[in-house]
C-alpha cells in the first residue's frame, strides 16, 4: 500500500536542521516512538506531506525543506515586550511559568491561540517571541516508512484529539516538528 490521502502513516526519521555544513540534530522519532498521521488531513506541514506522497512500507527518504515550506522566516515583530501586570494569577506575578526558556499557551484579541516563548523577564515587561521554534531554519528530514494502512476508528479518534501522533513530545515543547503547529 502507498501513502495516500485518508492512510494512516508511521514513519522514523532524524530531523537535523541548519545548513549542510553545520547541521544539528533536533529531533529523532524511532521505531518506539514513531510519528504517526492521517495523510491528507491538514495535521503535518504540507511540503512534508508531498515528499512522502506514494511511498510504501519499507521505502527510505531524504528531503530538505526551506523555511518557506516549513515555518517561514524568523520575524522580529514577532518578538514582543508585554506589560508583566498580565502574567499575574490572583496579583501576583506567576515566576513558576514565566521565565526564561518556557513555552506559554497564549491568546490574542481575536481568540486565536498561540504559543510564544519567554526569551526575558524584566522589571516592568516580558520579552516574548511568537515565532516558531523553528522559524527560519531548513529542516532536513531523513527516514523511513514503517506503516501505512487504512486506519482504523480508534486511529482516526485517536490521532485527531488534538496531538501530531507522534511520542517525542508535545508541539508545545517543539516535539513533531513534521506536523503543521
Amino acid at each position: 500500500m502507498k501513502i495516500t490521502t485518508n492512510k494512516f502513516v508511521a514513519v522514523t526519521y532524524d530531523l537535523n536542521v541548519g545548513e549542510d555544513d553545520e547541521r544539528e540534530l533536533m529531533e529523532r522519532a524511532t521505531l518506539g516512538a514513531p510519528l504517526k498521521f492521517i495523510f491528507g488531513t491538514g495535521m503535518m506541514l504540507p511540503a512534508f506531506e508531498d515528499k512522502l506522497k506514494g511511498l510504501g512500507v519499507g521505502e527510505k527518504f531524504n528531503f530538505t525543506l526551506s523555511p518557506a515550506d516549513a515555518y517561514g522566516e524568523y520575524e522580529e515583530e514577532h518578538v514582543i515586550e508585554l506589560p508583566k501586570n498580565i502574567f499575574e494569577v490572583n496579583g501576583k506575578f506567576d515566576s513558576e511559568m514565566i521565565m526564561e526558556g518556557h513555552m506559554v499557551p497564549m491568546m490574542d484579541s481575536n481568540g486565536n491561540q498561540l504559543n510564544g516563548s519567554v526569551l526575558e523577564v524584566k522589571e516592568d515587561v516580558v520579552v516574548m517571541d511568537f515565532n516558531h521554534p523553528l522559524a527560519g531554519e531548513t529542516l532536513h528530514f531523513s527516514g523511513s516508512v514503517i506503516d501505512v494502512h487504512d486506519p482504523t476508528a480508534e486511529e482516526i479518534a485517536e490521532l485527531s484529539s488534538g496531538g501530531c501522533g507522534c511520542d517525542s513530545g508535545s508541539c508545545e515543547e517543539g516535539g513533531c516538528c513534521g506536523c503543521g503547529c
